[in-house]
């Protein structure tokens, strides 16, 4: 199970456990979001701590994963099945109108079946409103996370160019420009040659 802790200083009467809570609860029908069902107060060096408690979370961090990997990356077919899951699952909190706001190889939790891969994404940012740039973020924290998969800068050079237009060395700008939302990425993902692998 995962625990989300809340620092007293950062939740005064439980205002954000309340905020974090309703937001899971806009999402509870996105098969990405890890559901919290039950929520405790722990002690810490004498200090309440309010923490939300998870259902049974299956997987291992991405970034685990990766390091288990021949060469501690994933090949580009690999690689892209993942991301095609992950911007599937992300969409469908776009769709919602809300985002994840901290996507990172630890908040990604993998379990692989075949080619395919079953995510959950756990510790979502739970402050402000959702904007266009918020969406923008998640989007290219998901291009980061390829990047990286595939080897990041040291391997980047020998990348397919499959690899590459979805990348584009990591400028914001333009991956935002060609990929403003998860659901353009996902499309993206479906519609070029995947004969090339």
């Amino acid at each position: 199970r995962a625990a989300k802790l809340f620092k007293p200083q950062h939740n005064e009467r439980d205002r954000a456990v309340k905020f974090y809570a309703q937001k899971l609860e806009r999402l509870r029908d996105c098969s990405i979001v890890i559901h919290y069902h039950s929520s405790e107060t722990i002690r810490f060096r004498v200090a309440p701590i309010t923490c939300l408690i998870s259902d049974h979370a299956w997987g291992e961090p991405l970034c685990d994963f990766i390091a288990h990997q021949r060469g501690k990356r994933l090949a580009p077919f690999e690689a892209l099945h993942l991301v095609h899951a992950l911007a599937q699952g992300v969409e469908e909190i776009h769709l919602r109108r809300e985002y994840h706001g901290d996507l990172h190889d630890e908040n990604v939790l993998v379990r692989r079946q075949g080619v395919f891969f079953d995510l959950k994404v756990i510790d979502f940012y739970k402050w402000g409103r959702p904007t266009d740039a918020h969406l923008r973020d998640d989007v290219s924290d998901i291009v980061r996370l390829l990047y990286d998969a595939v080897g990041g800068q040291r391997h980047y050079a020998r990348q397919p160019p499959e690899i590459k237009t979805i990348c584009k060395g990591l400028r914001r700008d333009l991956i935002g420009r060609e990929f403003p939302t998860a659901s353009h990425l996902r499309e993206y993902l479906e519609s070029f040659d995947w004969t090339a692998f």
